[in-house]
């Protein structure tokens, strides 16, 4: 069977995210965008293993199920998007967290069990484990990955390209960080298969595409999600699924809409070519750090010009969550009644907003909103004219011109 998942958020236990990332939340929540599988985020924080513990169902197969989830403001609209292919009306969790290695590389680990979760948590030598659910170790990653795979785990480096704590920040290749080849790549908001399959070290890893989310609303909660094909739904088959490159579907940003695509000013946002960069010795006139975007840190280490996509890759669908672009078409805020409805009502249609925004009929879409109809289309066939991130801002849609 063909599941959804977004294996990287964050839980309230983590820096800058909302108090709303408790489990019945995210779970409500998850259902509505349409993810089946959910990594936990932040599996070594000790108050958040014990919420895991007394919210979900005991497992022994590495899969966990939501007890009793009392969001009742979701209640009603959930029964309108059962997954015949789950048991339950809510999507299942898989314990997950991002660390920060020694090199302050961001890495990727999804686990077997809490109870591994709390065995490997007492190894790992770091000040911050019991108070910050993205915990600083004082491990490298070849270090993390021994320690990890010693308990049946799977890791892989956290946004890869992006310019602030990922491996190609700080290495030019994969094997500078580890002794061996990682289970998977997460992409990142910036960047998407195309351009990562110029890079020839990669041709042989699965990529993910996650959310890395800190809140749990879906303009958030699965903004970027895979689609694997797995056996059955437990751990074992999971992993088997990853270590087979069974990731069917990739979904996410046009990488020109994430933060850091060009190489920009990480102050006043000005973008600069790569050369214009490093003849400021990437120091803007503003007095802002220039940092280099996705698309030419990849040009640094690529082999071909053109991706090289290998037979096991899948596409990669550009979306952008339903809600975002209702404002924009609105020009009203996300959280306003006004857009709100309309998400509601498409939801419901269509039964979840993956459903919307992927696989609905755009004249069916048009009976509802003829306007987002047209925007929808224009994502699908990658007609959107979009002004590039750069810097730490996201990049923008420019309504009305394709």
């Amino acid at each position: 069977m063909i599941i959804r998942s977004d294996l990287h958020i964050h839980s309230l236990y983590s820096m800058a995210t909302s108090k709303n990332m408790d489990i019945n939340t995210i779970a409500s929540q998850s259902k509505l965008k349409g993810l089946d599988l959910i990594g936990t985020g932040d599996a070594f924080h000790p108050e958040w293993l014990k919420i895991i513990e007394e919210s979900t169902e005991p497992s022994d197969n590495g899969i966990y199920s939501v007890k009793d989830c009392n969001d009742n403001s979701q209640t009603r609209l959930l029964k309108t998007v059962e997954n015949p292919e789950t048991d339950t009306n809510y999507c299942k969790f898989i314990l997950a967290v991002e660390v920060e290695d020694k090199n302050r590389v961001h890495q990727l680990i999804v686990l077997p069990s809490i109870q591994s979760a709390y065995e490997i948590r007492e190894k790992l030598p770091s000040k911050n484990i019991d108070n910050e659910g993205r915990p600083r170790v004082d491990m490298d990653g070849a270090e993390l990955m021994d320690l990890v795979r010693d308990y049946n785990g799977l890791i892989g480096p956290s946004h890869a390209f992006t310019p602030w704590t990922s491996i190609y920040k700080e290495f030019d290749s994969i094997y500078d960080c580890y002794d061996d080849t990682p289970d998977f790549l997460e992409l990142g908001l910036s960047a998407d298969t195309d351009m990562a399959d110029r890079i020839e070290e990669l041709q042989d890893i699965p990529f993910l595409s996650n959310s890395d989310a800190h809140s749990p609303w879906p303009h958030r909660l699965g903004r970027e999600f895979n689609e694997i094909e797995v056996n059955e739904m437990t751990f074992d088959a999971f992993k088997d699924a990853i270590k087979s490159k069974k990731v069917v579907g990739n979904y996410g940003f046009d990488p020109r809409l994430g933060k850091y695509h060009e190489t920009g000013c990480v102050r006043c946002y000005k973008t600069y070519t790569i050369e214009e960069a490093r003849e400021l010795n990437m120091r803007c006139p503003c007095g802002g750090l220039i940092k280099i975007g996705v698309k030419d840190r990849i040009s640094d280490i690529a082999k071909w010009d053109e991706p090289h996509h290998p037979e096991f890759r899948p596409n990669y669908t550009h979306i952008l969550p339903l809600a975002e672009i209702i404002s924009l078409v609105y020009g009203k805020g996300i959280t306003t009644v006004f857009v709100q409805k309309i998400w509601k009502e498409l939801v419901q249609t269509f039964g979840s907003e993956i459903g919307a925004l992927i696989y609905a009929p755009l004249n069916e879409i048009s009976k509802t909103d003829s306007k987002l109809a047209e925007v929808i289309e224009s994502f699908r066939d990658n007609t959107l004219k979009i002004q590039p991130g750069a810097g730490g801002m996201y990049g923008k849609i420019i309504l009305g011109e394709k």
